[in-house]
């Protein structure tokens, strides 16, 4: 058997690299030797670990999309707590997964102050964004982890997914923002961030929300 350390595994941006039979004390170890400063992504399910090292395209796309959620939050007066990327990972169902965004929103008041999480008392959280979703290990870690509401944007699309029923189905209106034409939106804030510019495509959103609200 031929033994490798991480740091010999080079993961190229825009790639992904897939271990099979990775038990969860093995990937426990991986990522504590991959460290919380790095830019790759995990997801695991069932034994199966996926690595992933975004394109700057990816980080820009999954940051304006977070901008976008928080101006609605700000502009709407809906209280949430970011987590970001954070690890959500839990042993009794096999699974871990680091969301390019996400955020507590209806259940925000429970993850006020919050450092750590146990995810045998604490909520999922309440919406996730994924910027191209490659593989079915990601999906299934997040319907592991019940995700209400999770947003993916790939091949310049953004599908809303609910989760019902313990599956996935697609969704032309996001629950979180039931009255607001949220796919539309998200294309035509990043078409013009594309053309104009992040901030100015940002302020210009924000002032959208801001006049619809008047």
């Amino acid at each position: 058997m031929v033994t490798l350390q991480l740091r010999q595994l080079t993961v190229p941006p825009g790639q992904r690299l897939l271990i099979q039979d990775v038990n969860w004390s093995e990937f426990e170890a991986i990522l504590d030797e991959l460290g919380e400063k790095r830019a790759s992504r995990i997801a695991y399910s069932d034994g199966t670990l996926e690595i992933r090292m975004p394109l700057p395209k990816h980080e820009r796309e999954k940051s304006i999309i977070g901008d976008i959620i928080k101006i609605l939050l700000e502009e709407l007066e809906i209280d949430c707590e970011c987590f970001g990327s954070t690890t959500f990972k839990r042993q009794e169902m096999n699974y871990g997964i680091e969301p390019d965004e996400c955020f507590y929103i209806q259940n925000h008041e429970t993850m006020i102050g919050k450092d750590r999480l146990d995810l045998s008392v604490d909520p999922p959280p309440d919406l996730a964004i994924e910027v191209d979703v490659t593989s079915k290990t990601q999906l299934e870690a997040y319907t592991r982890l019940g995700v209400p509401e999770l947003w993916v944007y790939e091949d310049t699309e953004l599908k809303i997914y609910i989760l019902q029923s313990g599956q996935y189905q697609v969704s032309a209106t996001s629950p979180t923002f039931p009255d607001l034409p949220i796919v539309a939106w998200v294309s035509e804030v990043l078409e013009q961030s594309r053309e104009l510019g992040r901030s100015p495509a940002l302020r210009a959103f924000r002032q959208k929300i801001r006049s619809r609200s008047a």
